[in-house]
């Protein structure tokens, strides 16, 4: 049965017109577009605030100069004439027009009388629309204002040759009215030396927000969409045909064949006018250097957690990127894509089994990517101008520690750690290419309940690249790499797990303790050699896992048994325990006045959705993400004097682990990983400050968050609970900083075994003591106290702190020694 041809409802004609319209005509200023990128925030071209100019100072021509410069930067300027010259000088070769633009265009017609809902027709019939915009942007594209010459690609060369000739035929046949016949041109296709793409809109009557993968339907077939989701899995970068060349070998015409779709059937016999005269079906052969590809790139984006219902599984979608979309989008990217969603059919022998049943993919216009590489970050003035005002106070240090998880009660030190993990060390690489890493790994061991988890849980979503997994539901290949078959080519490919997935990140192991031992080994490699090697079916390779390991556990038998000793709590080989740089014991100690705050702080964050007010500022994730961004610029190096001073504390620890072992006390076996991981801490504390110099200071602090690790560990130590009034407290403080050697005034005799840990500085103890919040009349306090109780002594007009050593404690010293 015929059916009547139903009219198309709208005049694809006259939108072409329209479209070429727009591209001559719609304007823009830079200064509008900064101000809307960066959410209507006033920015000068310059950079530089109206109320002072730093060159101002300069002579008049000098001002005149910028002010005409700053004139002429808020004329508006024809955004895509001016883009269009550009792609016909061969400086672009990527097209987006944006629908906001076209929006207001449509406005400005509607104000006319003449409305045409351009806007409305593309988000419904995108794919045509496609075509219709390329062939307003064929008629509009202007004449290209720099020559060819012979340092030109030879496609570029290709390229204006074939537009010369169309150009020409057309004259001719404009020039020949009595021909009937068209010029036989080149495809529009390969004369086009550009990708287009839309843009989709920002601002629209109803709240626009990207669609799940299971909320897309058969109602937006055709339709311009957004999805969100995370990236599993991206296929090489490989050329796909857009206009293929045959050469007849009787007639010797030339035949191109547009590919429109992602399957096409060549041609056999030539459609040319001389050999339908001639009656010869010439043999067509392939012209490679003739026929055009583009850059073909698949992309399979997974539901987020969050959007999948419970009981579900996961949903996947194909999306397919062309142009200049390829190599946007990387594995463990969080990403917005708008493109168009088109059926496909199935071929082969799955088109065998399918049957009636087509498969779906997503035609990728515009990519958005949610958390991007601290190199990619652009600084936002606001931000950086806040956290530069608490720079100058001194305190950012502790107030960036409080930002992260401020939900969490206490664990201070726990996240200065997690702050010095997020910034990282120097990675180092030598001249005959040996690497040291600059990637710091924590561990966090500890009892339930100590919030270890939501711990991790943040710093993933801090971090730009976090990938966060647990040790059951993870196996050694999960972590590393599997070999698979690659859906489109049937080959053996390599698909990368969590450690891959989060090079240049984080990878959070959670329930570390539970892992196998077998696969617990995988990560060996990766927590000091940062990189993964493969061998299997054939395929023999290095893979790079640049990432820093942040591990949560549970002692052995799920709590600490103070019974037995830390290394038999821990239960972990101690070749792992030496590659991470700080491995917390965070224990669960009953104490009244501590349970009283938690409790409050956990209800109130129950009551109110939000965390307690404190002292000091908090910072949003945004803003810690920008300020670490900012610090990994930095690069610090470490002087004579603190490499020294390093030198002597890395003894002092060495002495101390002697002692520990025959009291049994022993935490963690003290290697020259630790000095290394002692020094990336410094250096990071250094990028915190934005310095290039690690200074003493910042030894002091690393040597003291190691020492705090183990400090709950000898909380209730000796069976007893410990005096925890003020001055005992400020006591075990300075006794531990002289044990570890820190602290020492700065023209000490290093060679006196007497005073060696024993002598301090006055100005630096009261510094560190005031610093963990005691206030300066209980400091007074507990030096007179232990001054009158023949402890320590202080000398040098008050500048020295000196312990008290009696003989019987040099004899019981030397005794050890001479045992050792």
């Amino acid at each position: 049965m015929a059916l009547l041809q139903f009219p198309a409802p709208v005049s694809y004609e006259a939108h072409q017109e329209a479209f070429e319209e727009f591209l001559r005509t719609f304007k823009t200023s830079p200064a509008s577009a900064i101000t809307h990128a960066l959410g209507d925030m006033n920015i000068d071209e310059d950079e530089l605030s109206d109320e002072y100019d730093f060159m101002d100072d300069d002579d008049d021509e000098g001002q005149a100069a910028r002010r005409q410069a700053r004139a002429q930067a808020k004329i508006p300027k024809l955004k895509y004439l001016d883009l269009l010259q550009k792609i016909a000088d061969r400086y672009e070769d990527e097209i987006t027009i944006d629908l906001d633009d076209i929006a207001k265009f449509d406005d400005m017609l509607k104000e006319n009388g003449t409305p045409m809902k351009l806007v409305e027709s593309i988000e419904t019939n995108a794919k045509h629309y496609l075509d219709v915009m390329a062939k307003a942007v064929d008629n509009v594209m202007p004449d290209p204002t720099r020559e060819m010459n012979y340092k030109d690609d030879v496609l570029d060369v290709l390229m204006a040759q074939r537009t010369a000739r169309n150009n020409a035929l057309l004259r001719a046949a404009a020039e020949q009215t009595d021909l009937a016949m068209d010029p036989e041109l080149f495809p529009a296709e390969l004369t086009r030396r550009y990708t287009l793409n839309f843009k989709p809109r920002t601002e629209s009557d109803e709240p626009l927000k990207a669609l799940a993968v299971r909320q897309i339907r058969g109602e937006h077939l055709g339709h311009l969409i957004t999805v969100r989701g995370i990236t599993t899995r991206v296929s090489d970068v490989k050329p796909t045909v857009e206009v293929n060349a045959y050469t007849c070998d009787r007639c010797g015409c030339e035949i191109f064949q547009p590919v429109g779709s992602r399957t096409y059937g060549p041609l056999t016999e030539c459609p040319s006018k001389d050999c339908e005269i001639n009656q010869t079906k010439g043999q067509l052969h392939h012209s490679t250097r003739a026929s055009k590809f583009q850059p073909f790139q698949e992309v399979k984006i997974q539901e987020m957690a969050e959007q999948v219902p419970v009981g579900h599984i996961p949903r996947m979608l194909t999306i397919l990127c062309h142009g200049a979309l390829v190599r946007r989008i990387n594995p463990g990217d969080v990403v917005d894509v708008a493109g168009i969603f088109l059926p496909t059919p199935y071929t082969g022998f799955k088109a065998i089994r399918a049957g009636l049943l087509t498969d779906t993919y997503l035609e990728a216009q515009h990519v958005i990517q949610h958390k991007k590489a601290y190199e990619d970050l652009a600084i936002d003035n606001r931000v950086f101008k806040r956290i530069e005002q608490y720079r100058a106070s001194g305190h950012v240090y502790e107030y960036l520690a409080k930002s992260i998880a401020p939900e969490i009660y206490g664990h201070l030190d726990v996240k200065k750690a997690l702050l010095l993990l997020l910034v990282g060390g120097v990675t180092k690489v030598m001249g005959d290419g040996m690497r040291i890493r600059g990637d710091i790994n924590v561990c966090l061991m500890g009892d339930p309940g100590v919030a270890k988890s939501q711990l991790l849980k943040y710093i993933t979503k801090v971090a730009p690249r976090g990938v966060y997994t647990t040790g059951r539901g993870s196996s050694g290949v999960g972590l590393t790499a599997a070999v698979m078959k690659d859906p489109v080519t049937d080959e053996m490919i390599l698909e990368g797990g969590a450690l891959v997935l989060a090079d240049n990140g984080i990878c959070c192991i959670d329930e570390f303790d539970k892992m196998d031992d077998s696969d617990r080994t995988a990560i060996h490699e990766v927590m000091e050699q940062q990189t993964i090697s493969i061998s299997k079916a054939g395929i023999s390779t290095t893979l790079n896992a640049r990432t820093s390991i942040l591990a949560a556990a549970n002692p052995l038998y799920g709590r600490y048994n103070p019974r037995i000793s830390p290394v038999e709590n821990i239960n972990l080989p101690a070749a792992l325990l030496s590659r991470f740089d700080i491995l917390f014991l965070i224990l669960d100690t009953p104490t009244r006045d501590t349970d009283a705050l938690l409790a409050r702080h956990v209800t109130y964050v129950h009551m109110n959705n939000k965390h307690p007010d404190t002292d000091g500022v908090v910072f949003t994730p945004h803003e810690v993400r920008q300020y670490v961004a900012q610090a990994r610029t930095f690069r610090p190096i470490v002087p004579t004097a603190v490499s020294e001073y390093m030198v002597k504390a890395y003894v002092k620890m060495r002495e101390q682990q002697s002692r520990d072992e025959k009291n049994k006390k022993q935490f963690a076996h003290t290697s020259p990983r630790t000095l290394l991981g002692v020094l990336r801490l410094a250096q990071a504390l250094a990028r915190l400050r934005f310095s290039e110099e690690v200074v003493q200071d910042d030894v002091d602090e690393a040597l003291r968050l190691i020492e705090a690790s183990k400090e709950s560990l000898y909380q209730d130590q000796d069976g007893y609970r410990k005096d925890m009034s003020p001055s005992s407290r400020i006591y075990n403080m300075v006794r531990a900083l002289a044990e570890s050697g820190q602290c020492r005034p700065d023209d000490a005799d290093e060679d006196d075994d007497e005073t060696l840990g024993m002598e301090l500085s006055m100005k630096k103890i009261r510094d560190r003591v005031l610093a963990k919040a005691f206030t300066e009349d209980q400091w007074q306090t507990a030096v007179m106290e232990y001054t009158n109780l023949d402890i320590w002594q202080t000398a040098g007009n008050g500048t020295r702190l000196i312990f008290i050593v009696s003989e019987a404690a040099h004899m019981a010293r030397d005794a050890e020694f001479e045992m050792e």
